[in-house]
């Protein structure tokens, strides 16, 4: 009987179940958290109820100074997390899909200045009818949108995980950001081998998998390697943390458009000169909207195929 009544619970815990049990984590009281989403206390605390009776599984522990999550309710909440993120992922995608004169634009890359900053404002010049559509994500979920149609296109370093049409672009410089006052800064190049003390901060996010590919071609041996550090923070935070002289970072050249205070760019070099990240276009389509065709003129007019 109660097998029964677990798989009857466990169909019913909806996607309010999975707020209410987010915001009872974030908030570690299930007053404030029902406060927050404007319900009462006890709806919030029986949807509580319902997912631990489904999972026979205690999510927090309860006393009178609020509620302190438990083992597995830290892995609930992590999967309730994603699975909310992915539904107001949704819920955005069918938005965008339904705006028929958009281009839907996925990238890898800075805006603050570069290739993709001055073909999108030459875009919007010259085909004022159009609307962006902007998603700055990992490689990987910029590829399933690609391949599920919500989005047109892609801008990225390297290569994608799906077949797809590809046009190459542009090239940018890498280059080292480092605290003004580091011992390094007031040099005019910084070589690959003069970071082998030091530790360098790395976004999660692209073009993360290039910059780990330099580092280990350019200082081939594991004790020439400076010590890395990862984030999952975007590279415009990256900058903050390089701020807070908890290390330096690899960035591009559009990353500099951004400034802030306290940090400077240095370029990297070796004895072949600066080192270098390529980006392409990536798209699907074989009959492209009137937008993404345009765009693609734009891309090709600008970075024509070499001869």
């Amino acid at each position: 009987m109660n097998r029964q009544i677990d798989k009857y619970l466990t169909a019913r815990i909806d996607i309010e179940h999975l707020r209410y049990a987010v915001a009872a984590a974030d908030f570690g009281s299930f007053h404030k958290a029902a406060e927050a989403l404007n319900v009462q206390q006890s709806t919030l605390s029986r949807r509580i109820m319902d997912i631990e009776h489904a999972t026979s599984s205690r999510l927090f522990k309860r006393s009178p100074g609020g509620v302190v999550i438990t083992t597995f309710g830290e892995e609930f909440v992590r999967m309730a997390r994603g699975v909310l993120e992915q539904i107001n992922e949704f819920a955005s995608s069918a938005v965008a899909m339904s705006r028929k004169e958009s281009l839907r634009v996925g990238f890898c890359t800075s805006l603050s200045a570069g290739g993709l900053r001055t073909s999108l404002l030459d875009f919007r010049r010259r085909f004022p009818e159009f609307r962006f559509e902007m998603w700055e994500r990992r490689r990987s979920r910029l590829s399933t949108r690609l391949q599920n149609g919500t989005l047109d296109i892609v801008i990225s370093p390297g290569k994608l995980p799906i077949e797809s049409k590809r046009v190459a672009l542009w090239s940018e410089r890498v280059l080292i950001a480092l605290p003004e006052d580091h011992a390094l800064a007031n040099r005019e190049t910084i070589y690959w081998t003069d970071l082998n003390s030091e530790t360098i901060l790395m976004s999660k996010y692209d073009p993360y998998w290039e910059f780990e590919d330099l580092l280990t071609s350019k200082l081939v041996l594991p004790n020439e390697r400076p010590r890395i550090e990862r984030h999952d923070v975007s590279r415009s935070i990256l900058k903050s943390l390089i701020s807070m002289r908890l290390g330096l970072g690899l960035m591009l050249e559009s990353d500099v458009g951004v400034r802030v205070p306290s940090i400077v760019f240095k370029e990297l070099r070796d004895g072949t000169g600066p080192a270098r990240v390529d980006f392409s276009a990536f798209w699907l389509d074989a009959t492209p909207s009137s937008a993404l065709t345009n765009f693609l003129s734009i891309l090709q007019e600008r970075y024509p195929p070499l001869s």
